[in-house]
């Protein structure tokens, strides 16, 4: 029986078209199921994923019943929609997966142009949260904003902003400018706005933008957090908020890049309480960002025993050069001088020399991986070689002690290297993360004993971007 996964995918074949013609189109057919509900709407290259778990948990420890809808899944395809700290079960996605389907079907048999796969899922969500009924829903931009099927939405509570880098600019453009260009289109008219984007170029034009809807700008980039400690296990976190004090906020995910990301979220949150929109007690509001966790997003998998076994296993889809930057700041932060085996893979057309050029700064010893399952990934071997082409320009030490042709394979190398070393980090394209998660937490893919026990269902602690 063919699965609604499977179906959805049957629409890859129409690729990432940006526009929403098709999509409200198709949502007109199934009776807007996306009207009536109240939104905060988040944008951004880095931080969107970190940011929408943030507000999810924070607003849920408060009492709010939350509906969350993220991309992409890390391992399985029911992450990407969830209610009240729930996925979607097989059986819900069948049931609006289905509806969702025959409508496109229809609009074909109309003449009209197919929607893509991500309108399809999109429009399956929305019917789904209009039948659980959730307080608020988070909703996060698939890619770019103005265009993006999320956009239908005609007035959120909030327009979140998290940051503007590059990533997918043979659609949304070659500089900062035309990226933020293309993101701010999710501002509507009289709808608050919450930007921590740090590029003047980029800052400016979401600036811009907010004026000319008359929507209120509140731009978080200036505004102070530290970090007051970190560990393996979480951090904390301290920052004021427009007079509201946020002090010693502890979270599980961790880095700098994850206390603006929860600075993104606390700022929106400010504004919404300030505006009466919502209700927040404190206590309830820490405990709920408390367990806010990005799987795959620098998450602690375990822990040897500190003699021969490696002490961690980390896992980081760091994808590009922001992301990449992010790790290497945080394994320098959490892990000081520990030597660390890094197991990574990417996909074509991303920026991998400067990816690699942050690796570096992690440790010089690589296993050259590749993701399954996606026609975009870069061979083992040819991930090998631009590593070992960046060795060579930057003069930086890298080496590549093993070639992995697959996730399974790489763990194996990684299990029969980990002695030597105090941290695995697995890293690069998420598609290869979640493989990799999937191996450590099912420990069913593989049978290399010595590296079965690293795998855990309780992650110690979790990051990202």
């Amino acid at each position: 029986m063919t699965t609604a996964v499977e179906k959805f995918e049957e629409f890859n074949k129409f690729g990432s078209i940006l526009g929403l013609e098709r999509v409200n189109e198709l949502l007109r057919r199934l009776g807007n199921p996306h009207k009536g509900m109240k939104y905060i709407h988040v944008a951004g290259t880095n931080g969107k994923g970190s940011t929408c778990k943030f507000l999810e948990k924070g607003l849920a420890g408060c009492g709010y019943k939350v509906g969350l809808y993220t991309s992409p899944y890390i391992e399985k395809f029911n992450e990407r929609i969830q209610c009240d700290g729930e996925m979607i079960t097989n059986e819900e996605l069948e049931k609006y997966g289905d509806r969702a389907l025959a409508k496109a079907a229809e609009m074909v048999a109309d003449g009209l142009d197919s929607p893509t796969e991500f309108e399809v899922v999109m429009a399956t969500a929305f019917m789904y949260f209009k039948d659980k009924n959730p307080d608020i829903v988070v909703l996060e931009c698939g890619m770019g904003g103005i265009g993006d099927a999320t956009n239908v939405i005609e007035a959120p509570m909030a327009s979140v902003f998290t940051s503007v880098a590059f990533d997918h600019m043979h659609i949304l453009g070659d500089t900062l400018a035309e990226i933020a260009t293309d993101k701010a289109g999710i501002i509507k008219k009289g709808c608050p706005v919450i930007s921590n984007v740090t590029d003047h170029d980029a800052a400016a034009v979401i600036a811009r933008r907010a004026y000319d809807m008359d929507s209120r700008l509140y731009d978080v980039s200036k505004i102070k957090c530290t970090v007051d400690w970190v560990s393996p296990e979480g951090q904390q976190t301290s920052m004021e908020l427009w007079g509201t004090d946020y002090s010693e906020v502890v979270t599980k995910m961790i880095g700098r890049h994850q206390a603006e990301n929860l600075k993104t979220a606390l700022a929106t949150i400010e504004v919404l309480r300030k505006s009466g929109q919502i209700k927040i007690e404190r206590s309830a509001l820490y405990g709920g960002l408390k367990e806010a966790i990005q799987p795959g997003r620098f998450e602690i998998m375990g822990q040897g025993d500190g003699s021969s076994d490696p002490n961690y296993v980390v896992l980081d889809g760091a994808h590009n050069d922001a992301g990449a930057e992010a790790v290497a700041q945080t394994m320098k932060d959490v892990f000081p001088g520990q030597k660390v085996l890094i197991v990574a893979g990417m996909v074509e057309k991303k920026e991998t020399d400067k990816v690699l050029g942050h690796f570096a700064e992690i440790g010089t010893d690589f296993i050259a991986t590749q993701p399954d399952y996606e026609e975009r990934a870069m061979s083992a071997e040819n991930f090998a070689q631009h590593i070992k082409d960046v060795a060579a320009k930057t003069g930086k030490g890298m080496r590549v002690l093993a070639i992995a042709g697959s996730p399974a394979e790489s763990v194996k190398e990684a299990g029969r290297l980990s002695d030597e070393y105090d941290v695995i980090l697995y890293t690069g394209s998420l598609y290869l993360i979640g493989a990799i998660r999937s191996i450590l937490m099912n420990k069913t893919d593989y049978d290399y004993d010595r590296t079965l026990k690293y795998g855990s269902s309780t992650p110690a602690g979790a990051g990202g971007r």
